[in-house]
């Protein structure tokens, strides 16, 4: 079942964002060669009355594309001039190339949506509930009520954010900063080898504006946990093999679905957010790298010479083969030593 609930949550989610560059290369009047989730052999495949597309599924349930006539070099002579991307208007381009990303945050945030109406909206204030008695945290005078505005020298105003400094400073002595009574304190605490003994207010609101609040907040929370943890990555404070790739989801959305089908529900939609995230970097051959480019022509006025453009987007792909692979190991290594 794990096998199958991978192949819907990563394929739904590739569906979404290669569903936004293919309607928006439509209404441009783009030809589309191919629709196709899924890479490697084609295994299944249909045309519409017509329509010149051809939908497809292929063999390696790990990604999908849509195939648009003047992505590359090679201008294809059976295709008229109108009809290809380089043809259209600098807006028409734009639209089509970000449209992915737009689509995958738009699902993304439809998904919060629906878990918010389901589960509730969870307080998002850094709020601490409970202080285990002869913990670490007791003992450095940490107390219920207290609002942890900054640990270790991060300034934090939501849960998210604390979480993700959490994970990030495991291990180690924690000096946070907190507000009572109207005052902060400063509040040292030692790291022994269970836990730091304290948990944060997680008090549940219901209702359908409930629902809409946790659906943005939540969707602007976990964005700003991406440019962090990139951010991390950059700067060395994070490392690869922090990184999952399929083998790391495959693992993840096995534990979702063992935790219920609303966690998996918020899995896709988290993924979501993830696959638009990562496309909107300025990376060769991602979406965010071709952006770039467009707004190097808008300023240039003239577009940069198809030849370097492609020649940039190859590099960038290898690269990024080379870092999945790496990436991947590391996911198997962990999946080892944790079977």
């Amino acid at each position: 079942m794990t096998i199958i609930y991978f192949i819907i949550v990563l394929n739904v989610t590739i569906f979404v964002h290669e569903l936004g560059h293919y309607i928006f290369a439509k209404r441009a009047g783009i030809h589309v060669y191919e629709f196709s989730i899924g890479m490697g052999p084609r295994i299944f495949k249909f045309t519409r009355k017509n329509d010149e597309t051809e939908y497809g599924i292929r063999l390696l349930p790990l990604g999908g594309f849509c195939s648009m006539a003047g992505e590359s070099v090679e201008i294809d002579e059976k295709i008229p001039e109108d009809r290809r991307m380089q043809s259209k208007t600098w807006l028409q381009r734009f639209l089509t190339v970000v449209a992915g990303v737009a689509f995958n945050f738009i699902f993304a945030i439809i998904i919060l949506f629906i878990v918010g109406l389901l589960n509730g909206n969870p307080n998002s204030k850094p709020l601490v509930s409970n202080v285990i008695v002869d913990s670490p945290s007791f003992t450095a005078g940490l107390k219920q009520e207290d609002i942890i505005t900054e640990i270790n020298g991060v300034k934090v105003k939501n849960t998210d954010r604390l979480l993700l400094e959490y994970q990030v400073e495991y291990g180690k002595d924690l000096n946070l900063k907190v507000l009572r009574n109207g005052k902060i304190e400063d509040i040292n605490i030692k790291f022994n080898d269970e836990s730091y003994g304290f948990s944060l207010d997680n008090t549940i609101n219901k209702g359908f504006f409930e629902a809409i609040k946790y659906s943005f907040t939540k969707f602007f929370s976990l964005i700003n946990q991406l440019m962090v943890t990139i951010g991390y990555l950059c700067t060395g404070k994070l490392s690869l093999s922090n990184l999952s790739g399929p083998v790391g989801i495959f693992n993840i959305v096995g534990e979702s679905a063992k935790a219920g089908l609303i966690n998996l529900v918020y899995l896709t939609g988290y993924l979501s957010l993830n696959v638009g995230f990562m496309n909107l970097l300025p990376i060769p051959a991602f979406d965010g790298g071709r952006l770039i480019f467009l707004i190097i022509e808008k300023i240039r006025r003239k577009p940069v010479k198809p030849e370097i453009e492609n020649t940039i987007h190859s590099i960038g792909m290898i690269l990024l083969m080379i870092l999945m692979v790496v990436i991947t190991y590391n996911d198997i290594v962990r999946f080892i030593i944790k079977w």
